[in-house]
């Protein structure tokens, strides 16, 4: 049992990334905190985990909005105990989402708050509740156009997910002494229903498999398995990383011809 004893949250856990993390720690031993805004989705992740033999409860939590991420830290200390692992997995990709000349500040906006700012309100109330733990995992969801460009115009989830990612650094370095570590997670392009959602087209799935080393998309569950990592204490000399699980899209990211 590789999370044995620890607590974890997960936010952005009514599917995708969040839902098979959730599954995949509680296996591993970690009681979970499922948050999200689809109460619906959320609560049937909760009833999977414990379908399945695990403990898991659920909160409602908007990561945009600083109370919601107070109550859901308030909320694990409270059910469980205390607080080991924080997962700001979270995230938004509007459909409306496109270049810089004709993306909306709204759709900037939204995007910024859910994904950028969302991340840090996690980790503000989080990192107390890791600290009264005795120290603890942070991971954030960031990606891998955090490092390269999209080859599919998203500008506000592209500078979003930079956010996170030198967020992430940052964090590491400041609470690196305090037995608190925080990664970024980043994702190549998941056959997912958000990112599934967005490439609605043939054409769009091609223009991102083509960049693909591995010619497919990833899985969830491939990310939720190097989230379980960066969480154990299997990773206890990882911090600040750019953690990329991208089927090798970054090595090799070419312009199809």
């Amino acid at each position: 049992m590789r999370l044995e004893n620890k607590v974890a949250l997960i936010t952005g856990a009514s599917g995708g990334i969040g839902r098979e993390t959730a599954l995949l720690f509680a296996s591993e031993g970690a009681s979970i905190i499922c948050t999200d805004v689809n109460d619906k989705e959320g609560k049937k992740t909760v009833k999977l985990v414990k379908d399945a033999g695990g403990e898991a409860a659920y909160k409602h939590a908007d990561v945009s909005k600083a109370e919601d991420c107070a109550a859901m830290v308030k909320f694990a200390e409270k059910k469980f105990g205390q607080l080991n692992i924080l997962f700001n997995n979270a995230g938004i990709m509007h459909h409306s989402d496109d270049n810089a000349v004709t993306t909306e500040e709204s759709i900037w906006d939204l995007t910024m708050n859910i994904n950028a700012k969302g991340v840090f309100f996690g980790c503000k109330f989080g990192i107390p509740a890791l600290l009264r733990a005795g120290g603890g995992s942070i991971i954030n969801t960031a990606s891998f156009v955090a490092v390269l460009g999209a080859a599919t115009p998203q500008i506000a989830y592209t500078a979003s997910k930079g956010a996170v990612l030198s967020m992430t650094r940052e964090l590491a370095v400041i609470h690196a002494r305090e037995n608190i570590r925080v990664n970024a997670l980043c994702p190549g392009p998941l056959r997912t229903e958000l990112l599934m959602s967005y490439l609605n087209t043939e054409e769009k799935k091609q223009r991102r498999l083509v960049h693909i080393p591995m010619g497919r998309f990833g899985e969830a569950k491939e990310i939720a398995y190097a989230a379980l990592y960066l969480a154990s204490d299997e990773s206890s000399f990882v911090t600040g990383t750019e953690f990329l699980v991208d089927g090798g899209i970054t090595a090799a990211y070419v312009t199809p011809e």
